[in-house]
């Protein structure tokens, strides 16, 4: 579950370059010395990029140099996006990702309301406004049903939108946020509601089962808590049996219950449909059921005994 932020734009005014008006100049005037008059001197302010006089005209300083309305704005100005005409130095220079408009040129695309100071989205490098972009773009809370507005903070989850207000737990109807939470039957729950209303509780631990679980004898239990009563080895995903309603490992059963092999003394589990020979309170394994004397198989056979060992008929006819 992840939240986004739609985003929005926020326009910025570049100043306005400060337009000054050269003074009348100034020139020398004859000296009240009659000995040594003053020299005539016309001082020269020229504009640094035409040369021509900036005389009685409006001119702009960049790094210290004066220019000419005109070629400042040749040089200097920016190009509006909307009309493509220059922004001149008497006009608001409104900018957005290196984007530069007009202030009168600075609209919606669809409505052609304008944006000046207000918030706005982009499309497909295009402005909108926000009630534009919602109508158009914005997504809908499935909750709801009303438009997520741009620069407002959403939910998401399975291709599904919510208000971060709209997205609550069903059972306490607390907003769930950026926890965890699990989906039931197209509803969302916090872990702490979903487990005191859907959860089952394990019959060992007594605490709910959220994830996975064995279920032994129509009972629930943690993968963890469903262990071998003599070895407390996890069972789960491996075979097993039971002696009075408990749980062991065939290991454990085996060496702890099952009868042992009158031939080579390891037990007989007989489970998992293993065949396996009684007689006379004695028991062998299939493989282990031979003769004595020539090993022959007896299994399916007529036999004879002696003290502790079977014999074939052919070994046991000397007998």
């Amino acid at each position: 579950m992840m939240g986004g932020l739609i985003q929005s734009g926020v326009s910025t005014a570049r100043p306005e370059p400060p337009l000054s008006v050269c003074p009348r100049l100034r020139s020398g005037a004859l000296s009240s010395d009659r000995k040594r008059p003053w020299v005539k001197m016309t001082e020269r302010y020229d504009c640094h990029y035409c040369k021509e006089s900036l005389f009685g005209k409006k001119y702009v300083l960049r790094e210290e140099n004066p220019y000419c309305v005109k070629c400042y704005e040749s040089l200097y100005s920016n190009t509006c996006e909307e009309c493509k005409k220059p922004i001149g130095c008497n006009t608001r220079d409104l900018s957005y990702k290196d984007r530069h408009w007009h202030e009168d040129c600075f609209m919606c695309f669809q409505c052609k309301r304008s944006l000046v100071d207000k918030p706005f989205s982009t499309k497909d490098e295009q402005l909108l406004c926000t009630e534009c972009y919602s109508n158009e773009y914005s997504s809908k809370c499935h909750e709801c049903k009303k438009t997520i507005m741009p620069g407002s903070r959403k939910m998401e989850h399975k291709g599904n939108s919510w208000h971060e207000t709209c997205f609550t737990c069903k059972r306490c109807q607390q907003p769930i946020g950026t926890k965890s939470f699990i989906p039931k039957d197209n509803q969302n729950f916090c872990v702490p509601c979903y487990e005191k209303q859907f959860a089952m509780q394990c019959v060992h631990c007594k605490k709910p089962i959220t994830t996975g679980g064995v279920t032994y004898r129509d009972q629930p239990w943690h993968k963890d808590c469903f262990l071998c009563t003599s070895c407390k080895q996890q069972l789960s995903g491996q075979r097993f049996t039971s002696r009075d309603d408990f749980a062991y490992c065939l290991n454990c059963f085996c060496n702890l219950y099952a009868k042992k092999c009158a031939s080579c003394t390891t037990p007989i589990s007989g489970l998992g449909g293993s065949k396996y020979i009684s007689f006379e309170e004695r028991q062998w394994h299939n493989d282990c059921f031979n003769c004595k004397k020539c090993s022959v198989s007896l299994v399916g056979r007529g036999f004879l005994t002696e003290r502790d060992d079977i014999l074939c008929p052919e070994c046991g006819k000397d007998i």
